[in-house]
């Protein structure tokens, strides 16, 4: 079977064509189109179709992430959504959590709610930590509230959130099913539905999010289906969440919230993916796209997780200043360091790369587009690492001139040289992501010096030898196709969903009756989305994990359960478990009582097939026969301006050798290899260099 990968970036739309049987691949990459971002969906499975002589029909499955939830909060573009709130608690978002993220900023933001407070009804009800019923639901209020929503506030989504909902739903199931017969059309979303967690200002933050992305998610996708069969499209269409997990339609529509970092989830996975076949279990996922530089950590092949993530920064891209949501996600850095990245001068009178993004239009001043600023691309262009005729392939030709222009205008008042001025938004740009990795990965007790560096995105390849060697990592692999590896990831996600819900409970005296009765519950409910999906109850595995800790702390661990230790058999294998994952965080255990704070419950089906060599391995020839020609290009560690070999990736064989400083071109990427570096292209068709810097 025919599969095709789409992500839909800031800047570009990527497309990777797999064929599982006979390791045939391609790809392609177009510009996005932010007005709607389904017309570069629909335009490209056309253009990549036509280009491989195959009919749309032909496709069986379309893997698609998308960016679309994660900017409509950033840009404010969402539904109007009301709430419907426990009476009393109608001002916790304002409120907040009472913390500043930093003391000595006196300007600091925070981000505006999603539902403003007149938005907010308050409706008496109260249930207990347990669950049980403290105050009865005003089923009266319910629906005068919807009613004055709907009817005078012009709400196209609710959210209804009650204190206490993750231990019992009762309540606000039945305010949902007051609203929804009042008026089917409404969109609905209930934070027991979304999230079932404890701390209601992060549950209640993540239920107004996915209400506020419903109806923007629905008339997408069925503006893509659409449009996709109208062009003969007739197979699957999978949507990947953020998690890495692929979804039905109708789950991402009833969870859009869980599409927030859906692309670059997918990238993660087709790098530890790419580290299987290489050979390395521990590494660090680098991506550099148009508008951003993302870095997860993968240990043992598996790519960290997280269940808090924080969205649209409102001050300074600073941690605390955005949404504070809950939902399982690829643990991942992120900074505003792209290749579209504007580059400024701040009031020291000091370059900036980014936050802010030229993105797709008008794009850096090279794309000839309309757009003045100059940007990161443009700085790779003036230092000679891109070739102005053979963006993308040749279909987008650059202006040099322009990227220069634009270079040497914002940079006149330091009085550089435009190659110097070039080099310091190049330089800055990867300090700037070497910060934010080395932060990432202390903060989670991951060794990057003993790891590899999966480069991946436009711009990562040109840009990972140089973090590697200031992060002293010793191995970079720039996979085939690494211009478009998020969308190759989308093929080796495999069909799943994840339910996490808050169960406190002390381990010695557990109710191992309850306990078992409530995981079970658990995992028929994570199976039964996949059992909609048309999988099979033999094809479906469940992985079981609780989070747990000593009594009286703040933060807890991650204890898995083994895979064939029967349900009944987990309490009592609880203490040792936890044991065992504590000593490997800690080096240490302590006598004090244990509890559990949430139980986790992940159902998955079969993962697919997918070729080693996804993407082009090169042909058989000699190294001399791939040689391009030379370019002048900037290398500060052999001297400055030198004329530099460039390769083409297409016509390197593999267990080819080369040597730094030289650059490899494909049509979506370049290579960059710093002096002193070696490479060899492995049979997968992956580049793996040794940073000589970093292994010195």
């Amino acid at each position: 079977m025919l599969r095709l990968g789409v992500d839909i970036g800031g800047t570009f739309t990527d497309f990777a064509l797999v064929e599982s049987d006979s390791g045939r691949a391609a790809v392609h990459k177009r510009l996005t189109t932010p007005d709607d971002p389904a017309r570069a969906v629909i335009e490209g499975v056309a253009a990549i179709a036509a280009a491989e002589g195959i009919a749309v029909a032909d496709i069986g499955e379309i893997v698609h992430g998308t960016t679309l939830v994660t900017n409509a909060l950033i840009e404010r573009r969402g539904a109007r959504a009301g709430m419907l709130v426990t009476k009393g608690f109608r001002d916790t978002f304002d409120i907040g959590q009472e913390q500043r993220y930093d003391l000595y900023d006196l300007r600091l933001k925070f981000a505006d709610p999603l539902v403003p407070r007149r938005l907010r009804v308050e409706i008496p009800e109260r249930l207990k930590h347990d669950g049980s019923v403290l105050a009865p639901l005003d089923e009266d209020a319910v629906a005068a509230a919807v009613t004055h929503l709907v009817e005078k506030e012009k709400v196209e989504a609710l959210a209804i959130c009650f204190l206490h909902a993750y231990a019992s739903a009762d309540h606000e199931e039945r305010a949902r099913r007051i609203a929804a017969a009042a008026y089917p059309d409404l969109y609905i979303s209930t934070s027991s539905g979304v999230f079932p967690y404890a701390r209601e200002f992060e549950r209640w933050t993540t239920t107004t999010a996915n209400a506020y992305g419903q109806p923007m998610v629905d008339a997408y996708l069925a503006r893509l289906e659409a449009g996709l069969a109208d062009a003969g499209f007739a197979g699957r269409l999978a949507i990947i969440g953020s998690g890495g997990g692929l979804m039905t339609l109708e789950t991402a529509r009833r969870f859009p919230v869980r599409l927030l970092e859906s692309g670059p989830a997918a990238g993660v996975l087709m790098a530890a993916r790419v580290g299987d076949v290489v050979g390395v279990d521990d590494l660090l996922a680098f991506d550099l796209g148009g508008t951003t530089a993302k870095g997860a950590l993968v240990r043992g092949g598996r790519p960290f997780k997280a269940y808090a993530f924080e969205a649209a920064h409102s001050y300074k891209h600073k941690t605390g200043s955005g949404l504070k949501l809950q939902i399982p996600v690829i643990d991942m850095a992120e900074i505003g360091s792209g290749g579209g990245s504007i580059v400024s001068i701040d009031e020291l009178g000091l370059l900036r790369v980014g936050p802010r993004s030229a993105s797709a239009v008008p794009g850096p001043a090279c794309y000839a587009r309309g757009g003045t600023d100059p940007t990161l691309t443009d700085a790779n262009l003036t230092l000679g690492y891109l070739d102005a005729d053979f963006f993308l392939g040749g279909r987008m030709p650059l202006d040099p001139a322009a990227a220069e222009s634009a270079i040497a205008a914002r940079t006149a008042p330091l009085g550089l040289e435009t190659v110097r001025a070039a080099w310091g938004i190049h330089d800055i740009a990867n300090e700037d992501i070497c910060r934010a990795f080395r932060m990432h990965a202390t903060e989670r007790g991951f060794d990057y010096r003993r790891s590899g560096m999966v480069a991946s995105g436009g711009g990562g390849p040109i840009h990972a030898a140089r973090i590697a060697r200031k992060l002293k990592v010793p191995q970079v692999i720039y996979p085939a196709g690494a211009g478009v590896m998020s969308a190759f990831g989308m093929l080796v996600g495999a069909t799943s969903f994840e339910i996490v819900r808050s169960y406190r409970a002390p381990v010695a005296g557990l109710d191992a009756a309850a306990f078992t009765a409530t995981l079970s519950e658990i995992e028929a409910e994570a199976t039964a989305y996949l059992l909609a999906a048309g999988l099979t109850a033999d094809a479906i595995t469940v992985e079981r994990r609780l989070d747990m800790r000593y009594r009286g702390q703040g933060y807890d661990i991650e204890v898995a359960v083994p895979a064939g230790l029967a349900p009944a058999a987990i309490p009592d294998a609880l203490s040792g478990l936890f044991a065992e994952a504590y000593r490997a965080t800690f080096d240490t255990t302590l006598d004090q009582p244990l509890e559990i704070a949430s139980l986790k419950v992940e159902a998955t089906g079969p993962r697919p097939d997918m070729p080693l060599a996804a993407g082009n391995a090169g042909t058989a020839g000699a190294l001399a026969a791939a040689l391009k020609g030379y370019r002048r290009a900037y290398f500060p560690a052999a001297g400055g301006l030198v004329d530099c070999p460039v390769y083409d990736r297409y016509r390197i064989a593999p267990g080819e050798r080369l040597a730094g400083p030289c650059l490899v071109e494909e049509r979506e990427s370049t290579i960059l290899l710093d002096a002193g570096d070696t490479a060899e292209v492995h049979p997968s068709g992956a580049v793996v260099a040794s940073i000589a810097a970093a292994i010195a």
